[in-house]
């Protein structure tokens, strides 16, 4: 299943807009919980258009500075409320870099497992900072209850990802509080 061809068609269900808009849009909202990039992006434009799901049309922005401002058609509207609908099967589990560092840290000092443990919790607390902050500045005043349209999507989803961020700080302070208690021997020195 091409999972961008629906993130594409949501989009365009919102409004009418560009290529570029819907790269950008990636780097923000859907950002928190999908990635594509540019080279994903356009192709997967042209495919929509080719099955009549969405459509464009040229638009002069300057004096000759032309864009293609999509569309979603009839078919493409039905297509996505389609899939909109269908229970998903459960996602495989994410990869994750540092998990597996984590897995294999026995070849390494605690010391500088440490380390890198206390760089990812910068990092982590970063982005949750990051995100709380939007979470608050968008919709702190707000009551949830009335929450319309996009807004409903777009709160659930920064919910979702504050929550993720959160959970996996907690899970790396404790792996710092375990790591801390282990000696710091590796097994390097047994290779």
């Amino acid at each position: 299943m091409r999972t961008l061809k629906y993130a594409i068609l949501g989009l365009l269900m919102r409004s009418p807009v560009t290529g570029y808009d819907i790269a950008k849009e990636f780097g923000d909202g859907l950002g928190c919980f999908w990635s594509a990039k540019h080279s994903q992006i356009y192709p997967e434009l042209k495919r929509l258009t080719d099955d009549g799901l969405i459509q464009f049309r040229t638009v002069i922005q300057g004096e000759r500075m032309e864009k293609k401002l999509y569309e979603i058609t009839d078919k493409g509207k039905e297509d996505f409320l389609c899939w909109l609908l269908k229970d998903p099967p459960l996602d495989p589990t994410p990869k994750d870099v540092f998990k597996l560092r984590s897995y294999y840290s026995q070849w390494i000092s605690t010391a500088d497992y440490l380390v890198l443990l206390d760089k990812q919790i910068e990092k982590r607390l970063a982005k949750y900072t990051f995100l709380s902050d939007r979470l608050k500045n968008v919709y702190g005043d707000q009551d949830i209850a009335s929450l319309t349209g996009s807004d409903r999507g777009d709160y659930l989803v920064l919910l979702g990802a504050v929550m993720r961020e959160q959970t996996y700080l907690d899970w790396l302070k404790k792996s710092r509080e375990a790591a801390a208690m282990w000696d710091n021997s590796s097994k390097r020195a047994e290779m």
